[in-house]
Order: C-alpha cells, then sequence, then structure tokens
C-alpha cells in the first residue's frame, strides 16, 4: 500500500497546447514501493481534469476521476481513450471509474447543446434581467454566458464567492478570459438599464447564503431581482436538495419572474458526467481485470458494478472508508480506516470536536439564556437578581422571561441559607427555576448559563 499527494502546477502556454499525455507526470516516487503516475487528459464541467494511471510493481490503477465522453467540448480537450486503450493493451489490474450518472441510458449531451439552447431563449428575453444561476465550478459555462452576453449586448456581474474565486483563479492561468469591455463591478450593476444586465450567480441549489437567494432577499439593498426578470437555473438539483428547489422557485414565481428550470428545458443544463453508454466503452477499451465503482451513491456503485459483470469484469463494491486488496482472485476487504468530516476553525488550527459541534448546534436550535444572581459571602444573602438575558430566543420565549426570572428567583428563595452557600447547588436551581417557566408554558428547553456573583 502507498499514499501519494500530487501538486498539480501551471505550465506555460507552449506546453498547455501539447498534447496532455505527453507533458504529463510520469515521475517515479518510492514511498514502500516504486510507482509512476501518469496523468490522463479527461473532459468535465471543471477545466484542466484529469484522471490518473498508477504504476506499481504489483500492477497497474486506471482512475477515471470526474469525466465524459463529450464528442465538442467547450475547450476542444477529448477525454484521452485512445491512451486508456494503450494500457489496456499492456494490461490494467485495476479500474477505478466515475459511477454518478450509471443509471442514466445513453449518452450524456455535450456542453455545446448548453451554449445554442441559451443562445436561443435569451435572444427571445428584450425585457428584464437575466440571472443564470449554476455551480461555481463550472467555468465553461460561465465563459459561453459571458460570450453571449456581448453578442447580446448585455454586460455581466458575477455573484458569489466561489464563482468569483474560480474566474480569478482561471484568469491568472490564461484558462479564462479578462472579458473587461464586458465584466462589471457590483457596485456598478445598479445603474445597468435592467435590459442590458446579465447576471451569472451560484445558488441553484437554494443554499441559504448563495448569491441567488441574496437577489430575492426581503431586506434592502441595492440589487434586487423584481418582476420580468428572467432567472435561469442551469444546474439539476442535487439529490435530496429537491424540497429547497422547490420552494426557491415558488418563491422566485411569487415575486413575479420568470423562472426556467432543466426539467422544462432540458437543454439548458447537462451533466459532466459520463451515463451508461460512455461507461460501458470506457470498461470495453481499458478492459481491466478487476473494477471498483467510485462517486455517486451506493445504487449508483451497484448500478455501474452490474454493467461492468455484463461485460465479464469481476468487480467489489467498496464505501467510504474500506481497504480493499486486489489479486489474481480478484478484490478481498482489507478491513477499514475512519473516514468522514474533519472540521477545522477558520481562525487557528485545532480541529472541532464532535463535541463542541453538537454543543453550538444545540444553542443554534434551542437558544440561550444567561441567568446572574449576586449573593452576599457567608450569609448566602440575595444582594440582586437573579436577571435573566436571552439570546436568539423566538418572540415567545421572550415574552415568558420576566415569568422564569419570577420563577428563578421563587427557587432561590426557598433555599436555606446554608444551601445558598453552596455555588453548585444555586447555578442548579437557577437552572430549574428559570426552564421550568419554559417546558410548562412551551414545551422549550433552552440552555441555561447560570452565573453566581459572591460579595462581601
Amino acid at each position: 500500500p502507498f499514499t501519494l499527494a500530487i501538486a498539480k502546477h501551471r505550465l506555460d502556454e507552449a506546453e498547455v497546447k501539447a498534447d496532455l499525455r505527453e507533458i504529463g507526470p510520469r515521475v517515479p516516487f518510492t514511498i514502500g514501493t516504486e510507482f509512476q503516475l501518469e496523468a490522463l487528459r479527461v473532459t468535465h464541467s471543471v477545466p484542466d481534469a484529469i484522471g490518473l494511471s498508477i504504476t506499481t510493481k504489483s500492477g497497474r490503477a486506471l482512475h477515471t476521476g470526474d469525466f465524459k465522453l463529450d464528442g465538442m467540448p467547450i475547450d476542444g480537450r477529448l477525454t484521452d481513450l485512445e491512451r486508456m486503450g494503450e494500457l489496456g493493451e499492456e494490461g490494467i489490474n485495476l479500474l477505478l471509474s466515475d459511477s454518478t450518472n450509471a443509471e442514466r441510458p445513453g449518452t450524456t449531451p455535450s456542453e455545446q447543446i448548453v451554449r445554442e439552447n441559451f443562445e436561443r431563449l435569451f435572444s427571445k428575453i428584450t425585457t428584464g434581467r437575466i440571472a443564470v444561476s449554476m455551480f461555481g465550478s463550472h467555468l465553461h459555462r460561465a465563459q459561453h454566458v459571458i460570450e453571449l452576453a456581448r453578442k447580446l449586448g448585455r454586460r455581466v456581474l458575477l455573484l458569489g464567492r466561489s464563482l468569483q474565486r474560480n474566474v480569478a483563479l482561471a484568469q491568472q492561468v490564461g484558462l479564462f478570459a479578462q472579458h473587461e469591455d464586458v465584466l462589471i463591478p457590483f457596485d456598478a450593476a445598479p445603474a445597468i438599464p435592467r435590459e442590458q444586465l446579465m447576471i451569472v450567480c451560484t445558488g441553484a441549489q437554494a443554499e441559504a447564503r448563495s448569491a441567488l437567494t441574496g437577489l430575492i432577499s426581503n431586506e434592502p439593498g441595492p440589487l434586487r431581482l423584481e418582476a420580468g426578470d428572467t432567472v435561469v437555473l442551469s444546474a439539476r438539483a442535487i439529490p435530496g436538495n429537491e424540497p429547497m428547489i422547490g420552494t426557491l422557485i415558488n418563491q422566485l414565481l411569487g415575486r413575479g419572474l420568470h423562472v426556467i428550470t432543466a426539467s422544462g428545458e432540458p437543454g439548458i443544463h447537462t451533466s459532466g458526467h459520463a451515463a451508461r453508454d460512455e461507461l460501458r466503452k470506457t470498461l470495453e477499451v481499458t478492459r481491466p481485470r478487476h473494477f471498483i465503482p467510485i462517486h455517486g451513491e451506493l445504487r449508483h456503485l451497484h448500478a455501474h458494478a452490474a454493467l461492468a459483470r455484463e461485460l465479464s469484469v469481476t468487480t467489489t463494491i467498496a464505501t467510504d472508508g474500506d481497504v480493499i486488496g486486489v489479486d489474481e482472485h480478484g478484490g478481498h476487504s482489507l478491513g477499514r480506516v475512519q473516514v468522514g468530516q474533519h472540521l477545522m476553525r477558520r481562525e487557528g488550527v485545532a480541529p472541532v470536536s464532535e463535541l463542541a459541534l453538537a454543543e453550538r448546534r444545540w444553542l443554534a436550535e434551542s437558544g440561550a439564556i444567561v441567568a446572574v444572581v449576586v449573593l452576599q459571602q457567608g450569609s448566602g444573602k440575595i444582594l440582586h437578581g437573579p436577571v435573566l438575558q436571552g439570546h436568539a430566543l423566538q418572540q415567545d420565549e421572550v415574552a415568558v422571561l420576566s415569568l422564569a426570572t419570577d420563577s428563578a428567583r421563587q427557587q432561590l428563595t426557598e433555599l436555606s441559607d446554608a444551601m445558598r452557600g453552596d455555588d453548585a447547588r444555586v447555578r442548579e436551581e437557577l437552572i430549574r427555576g428559570s426552564r421550568r417557566v419554559f417546558k410548562q408554558l412551551l414545551g422549550a428547553r433552552p440552555t441555561i448559563l447560570p452565573i453566581v456573583v459572591r460579595l462581601p
């Protein structure tokens, strides 16, 4: 077994125009065993996508990465099936291949279809703004939306941190034109006549803080979509997001916006992943001795595995964390490793523990109340309070805050002086008295933070 760490560097223009197979990394490394890497050009919705051929003394593995077999890609960079076939002739012990669209019959339409449909639809829209919402990584689509806007006499505003960051990086390395005559900054957009503005933004999955949801916010702002504007949701719903996207569409329609979706106009989006016929062709070209489907949900992995078995390729289904060994008899489990999210704070280097994360989620859901009481040292006499201050409470919870204060005070007065001399007991009674009202009247359990102050 070995571990790979790969850094992808941008090459100069002459090298970029060369065949990726000729310029890809072919440098042997030694980490317990010697192996070679070869980058294989693949077509995807992200520019410069690659697969990897990994050759060791024990055999060769081919990892396709995300890919499809688009015959007319926007950047002209075809998936290198020829080289995959050559590797298949030499012998591929293990193929790991993208399963995202394994349930979809036929082939995935070309991105050129989206370009043609955008031109057909947008040329008919002569009034109002056009907002095209898509994934922030889909730079090919953003590129041809900008080119179409120039043709239609519209200026373009890019909205969404991920989209803006990706475009800026792509411009730095020459993958994305500057478009200085079309792109405008945010502060210039409100002054552009509505029929002359096109917005390219993130938020097609109805994310709560996305650029698109900001454009329809009820809060005042310099730029908001208005009745008569058009919104194009140029993305497929990620499984599980359908209810949120449905709510978003209803909100858009409720504001008087014209909404174009991929369900009504299939040609406004195409996937970056291969469908069944393309996956079959990849299997036939590479002729692996063994196959492990990757990417997608478990049902996609099973659909891809069934396709491989039709071609008499031995197959192993693996999920996140499975360690699989492959030999002449096929794949077998070697155990599991711990996998999952490893959350880090934006500032600093310390990881976020599961306990801390659970507590923060609870605070977000329940709200918090700080309960402060001032007692006299020794006697335990109540000098001031208790005072309850609520944070992130609902309106009905705020309304019963005074009742909770009375309940907490009553709870403390019923304690003996000796009991009020014990800080732990006082904190316990503050929590009990404060929470009782919320539980009885509202069925709520806000987080209570008790503070005991002692004065001479």
